[in-house]
């Protein structure tokens, strides 16, 4: 096995990706440029911070990194500003660390999600109780109130057909690989922002994909609506050769969005996940 980065890059690389999403203005979300539904940015500096050490700790498994990452997180500023982000980041963490030389993040990636245990599961499901996530409900099969019995691939693809987060677990990624991270590398070379590209990633993901979040709270009341708004930013952005021409747009589609009490959060998280992706594609290959 060749590990070529150390835990110590791994958590730069994370607490980084974290940054970039909130310097990337997210219509309904929270970034620098405004906050809202009850959470700051400096909640979700302070999560970032405090979870990058149990998320890279070697000593810990995959799922005991979950729940510790949520226990730092939910100690230091009480509520669930990250649980989405940490079960993506996790398995990218880990097979960032894990992949063998001449391998691809994405292969190792695969090897990771097909290799979780039921003890994986059972701290994770640990940590959706900790972190109580708004609209959980109960499960028929794999309740998290209960003791795991399949892996925590298995969990999630139980849980894939009403939660985006967890139907990266069934299709190793696909949203993050096919999708997202291409539309992230091309606002970069058209862009040179880092920033601007998160947002471009945000935009054009929930311009596709409803968000499991708000439907959570809402169910499809607001899933037209939505759609229809970011398709028309998307078509905006793709034209814009300066994006920040775009600010009071963004601002009117944010303040509509949160007068509504609609967070597009998994979108928001799925963000974080390619931007750290991203990061350690571009780490590996410098290597």
């Amino acid at each position: 096995m060749s590990t070529l980065l150390t835990p110590e890059q791994l958590s730069v690389c994370y607490v980084q990706a974290c940054e970039i999403e909130l310097q990337a203005f997210k219509p309904g979300n929270v970034s620098v440029y405004s906050e809202g539904h009850g959470m700051t940015v400096a909640d979700f500096r302070i999560s970032a911070d405090v979870s990058a050490v149990p998320l890279c700790n070697r000593a810990y498994g995959l799922g005991e990194r979950i729940y510790y990452a949520v226990k730092a997180t939910r100690n230091a500023v009480g509520c669930n500003t990250n649980l989405g982000i940490l079960l993506l980041c996790a398995p990218l963490l880990e097979a960032a660390y894990r992949r063998t030389s001449g391998e691809t993040l994405r292969q190792s990636l695969q090897q990771v999600l097909s290799t979780t245990s039921v003890n994986d599961a059972d701290w994770v499901f640990k940590a959706i109780v900790l972190a109580a996530p708004g609209g959980l409900g109960n499960a028929t099969r794999q309740d998290v109130n209960t003791a795991a019995s399949v892996t925590l691939t298995e969990a999630m693809h139980l849980a894939s057909d009403k939660d985006r987060i967890a139907l990266q677990f069934l299709t190793g990624y696909q949203d993050i690989f096919d999708f997202s991270l291409p539309a992230y590398y091309n606002a970069i070379y058209k862009w040179a922002c880092k920033y601007w590209a998160a947002v471009a990633v945000y935009v054009g993901l929930l311009s596709i994909f409803p968000d499991s979040h708000i439907e959570r709270k809402f169910g499809c009341q607001h899933t037209q609506w939505v759609a229809q708004a970011m398709v028309t930013l998307n078509t905006e952005l793709a034209r814009a050769e300066c994006p920040e021409q775009l600010m009071p747009l963004l601002y009117r589609i944010d303040e509509d969005f949160k007068s509504r009490g609609v967070n597009p959060g998994t979108t928001a998280d799925l963000t974080v996940a390619t931007v750290l992706t991203a990061l350690l594609e571009n780490i590996i290959a410098s290597n």
